[in-house]
């Protein structure tokens, strides 16, 4: 059984709690914040006060995605009691090691993601103190991309150290997942799928959510 993390980069943000109450209520597992600075991402988001917004409003836990640059000074700041997982690019840290270890002490889940030119092999050392392990299927920056098929051979890979060598990390896979390949993304190995514009695009959201989720369960 696969989980789902509708991204609210892809919401209507007229209406952000309405939708997000939307997939909520449509049995969505997480809600995946994207957080871009225009400067790691050539694209720029929102901060953490736009997901606080949301505390109160949704009983979803929090999969905060932070593309910048710099996330040691600001990953405290998504640290709420709704926070699942916090996860950083291992391109854009000099030090993913303590920065794992540093996240994990906020008393969250650590994850480390990787863009897709980027290699599983560059995360060796770090899998064993990982929560979770996030395979962009796109280059980050923008939704509405389309899926990048390599993605699926990382997926399989880290579904294959994790049984090797007995770590718990779950696997995460960003872009680019639709209804149409929900099902070979979940039988990779994949433990949680972030989908963005396919769910918070459809005319009826809480129907998409609940056709995703028919899908990988």
């Amino acid at each position: 059984m696969a989980k789902l993390a509708p991204s609210m980069l892809a919401a209507d943000f007229s209406d952000l709690a309405g939708q997000v109450a939307a997939i909520d209520q449509a049995g969505a597992d997480y809600l995946h914040v994207d957080v871009m600075d225009g400067h790691f991402v050539p694209n720029i988001s929102f901060g953490a006060d736009v997901m606080k917004s949301l505390l109160g409003k949704t009983g979803l836990p929090f999969d905060v995605h932070l593309m910048i640059e710099d996330p040691d000074q600001y990953a405290p700041t998504f640290v709420t009691d709704a926070t699942a997982f916090i996860t950083v690019h291992l391109e854009a840290c000099r030090h993913i090691d303590r920065t794992l270890h540093h996240i994990r002490d906020l008393g969250v889940g650590a994850g480390v993601a990787i863009n897709p030119g980027t290699p599983v092999a560059m995360l060796s050392e770090v899998l064993g103190i990982a929560d979770l392990v996030l395979v962009m299927s796109v280059n980050p920056g923008f939704g509405g991309q389309k899926f990048i098929p390599s993605a699926l051979d990382k997926i399989r890979e880290l579904d294959r150290l994790r049984k090797e060598c007995g770590y718990h990390y779950q696997i995460e896979i960003d872009g680019g997942v639709t209804p149409d390949n929900a099902a070979e993304v979940k039988a990779a190995g994949t433990d949680i799928m972030v989908a963005g514009s396919a769910v918070f695009g459809a005319s009826d959201i809480a129907a998409r959510t609940k056709e995703f989720l028919g899908l990988i369960r």
